[in-house]
């Protein structure tokens, strides 16, 4: 059963919201926030698996509450589910430490896949939000310079790979049968390479450059 915290600021639609997933047999509805200070309160003592974080609400905004719990709790997933897919919003969500982000628009049956996808580790991103992220890894009238295969050696292909999957520096030490400290100076090796800030900037990478 993943819980799920709904963060939303219209009451309307966060009822809503909690209805339609409640249809779903391994959705569980444990908790709804009006704006982010109450998430961050609720997050402490519901600890769910999933979030789902609205971006603009009075006292306490998405970006703010994210980065909080995330730096608390990195271990629960927090999807951006919002009106507005602005670059700013979307790079500060997914900075602060969010894993997805999705319009309201989105159907609720594909809204149910993307938080059984996020609660496996893996990011989500929207059809129309993807490309904006994608830009801004690669500035516009940049040339990519040579093939991932050329960049990188295979053993860091390999960690990039599953990076992209949503593995932490133990899962891929386990995986690869190398020390964490080892799997960590390829992760630092890699983002220098890629110019990028952190794990979720490369595999947002991975994922539009290597057959993942």
């Amino acid at each position: 059963m993943i819980r799920l915290l709904l963060v939303d600021d219209q009451p309307l639609f966060r009822q809503g919201l909690a209805s339609l997933l409640a249809l779903e047999e391994d959705l569980e509805i444990v908790g709804q926030a009006s704006h982010g200070k109450e998430a961050i309160a609720l997050t402490h003592t519901l600890q769910p698996d999933v979030i789902l974080m609205d971006v603009r609400m009075p006292v306490c905004d998405g970006v703010v509450a994210t980065r909080e719990i995330h730096q608390s709790f990195p271990w629960i997933r927090i999807l951006v589910l919002t009106t507005f897919d602005e670059d700013e919003y979307i790079w500060q969500s997914l900075q602060a430490g969010a894993l997805g982000y999705l319009l309201k628009s989105t159907p609720s049956a594909q809204l149910a896949t993307a938080i059984r996808t996020l609660d496996q580790g893996h990011c989500q991103l929207g059809p129309t939000i993807a490309p904006k992220v994608f830009a801004q890894l690669r500035p516009p009238g940049a040339v990519k310079p040579n093939t991932p295969q050329q960049r990188f050696s295979e053993r860091e292909l390999e960690v990039l790979t599953l990076i992209a999957e949503g593995k932490n520096n133990r899962e891929i030490s386990q995986t690869l049968h190398l020390t964490e400290g080892t799997v960590k100076n390829y992760v630092t090796q890699i983002l220098g390479r890629l110019g990028l800030r952190d794990r979720t900037q490369a595999a947002l990478w991975a994922k539009e450059n290597l057959a993942i």
